[in-house]
């Protein structure tokens, strides 16, 4: 389904969201904040001060902007194989490092916390030794943050970047949070095509470049969560790139943040062939999406929040 009739399901259903959200007393909300208006203000931009860094001769740090969200990590090594875990709350993040040398930033995705980071270096098949660990102790100055900020996920660095242009086109006009959602939703629905061999041929440790995926026009799953994700961080709207499991595949979709509600999960998600709108809120209220949320509930599974 596409077009205006996806569009006006996409309305239908966050607005339900929205209601039932206020319904059931999950927020001290003073309004439906389906008209939430757009947040105005500087783009969000990772970047490092250099003033707390630590490490060795095989990794550095940047640990000097932890309480907005994220952490650079740079490598040091000739190591072609590198490896990130973060450890928070229980959970390991793994991430590859591609770059000698340059810092890649990291989101702080559990909140406020403690957080282990380990690199490991691959020494021979599908071994790797640690080469360098730290524990970080993060306080945020807004829950929000990580999901604000780019990083090597969602990744874009200056307001020249073609997702940040893009983004001011896409949304111009828009006075509400509903609308810049709507219209973000819209153009990844029109512009994008789901890329059915790069689906069938992509391998692990794939990350989204979005220049790529604006030029051609195409991309998988993963490149629409992103995609999105950039384009509403950009609008200033608090978005999740979460990664599961849908069924037994390996999958990615999109949480956002609406002003005076919280969060709305699972609302966006793609899975090569449809888009579908997931509404627990609504099922909590018993709201008439609450049919096709129970029906499919069981298949998505969220692992990670990036």
């Amino acid at each position: 389904m596409t077009g205006s009739k996806f569009r006006n399901k996409f309305v239908t259903l966050l607005m339900a969201t929205v209601l039932a959200l206020s319904a059931i007393s999950l927020t001290s909300c003073s309004g439906s904040g389906s008209d939430a208006p757009a947040q105005t203000g500087p783009l969000h931009l990772a970047s490092l001060s250099g003033e707390n860094v630590t490490g060795n001769s095989y990794a550095k740090v940047d640990m000097s902007e932890t309480s907005k969200g994220y952490v650079g990590v740079k490598y040091l090594g000739n190591s072609s194989k590198v490896k990130l875990q973060i450890k928070c709350s229980g959970q390991t993040y793994t991430y590859d490092i591609d770059k000698i040398d340059e810092y890649m930033i990291f989101p702080f995705s559990c909140g406020d916390g403690t957080y282990s980071l380990e690199v490991y270096e691959n020494v021979s098949g599908n071994q790797y030794a640690m080469v360098y660990a730290c524990s970080i102790s993060v306080s945020l100055e807004d829950e929000n943050l990580p999901f604000l900020y780019p990083n090597t996920y969602v990744y874009y660095s200056s307001e020249k970047d073609s997702v940040v242009s893009l983004t001011g086109k896409v949304i111009s006009g828009d006075e509400t949070q509903l609308e810049i959602v709507q219209d973000v939703y819209d153009y990844a629905v029109k512009k994008i095509d789901y890329d059915y061999e790069m689906a069938a041929s992509v391998s692990s440790g794939y990350v989204p470049d979005l220049d790529q995926v604006i030029d051609r026009g195409k991309g998988i799953c993963f490149d629409y969560a992103s995609l999105m994700t950039a384009m509403l961080r950009i609008s200033n709207i608090p978005t999740k790139l979460v990664i599961g499991y849908r069924g037994n595949d390996y999958h990615a979709w999109i949480s956002v943040y609406i002003s005076d509600i919280g969060w709305v999960d699972n609302v966006i998600e793609f899975d090569g062939k449809d888009w579908t709108l997931m509404d627990p809120a609504t099922v909590s209220s018993g709201g008439s999406a609450a049919a096709d949320y129970v029906e499919h509930q069981d298949k998505y599974h969220a692992l990670y929040f990036y």
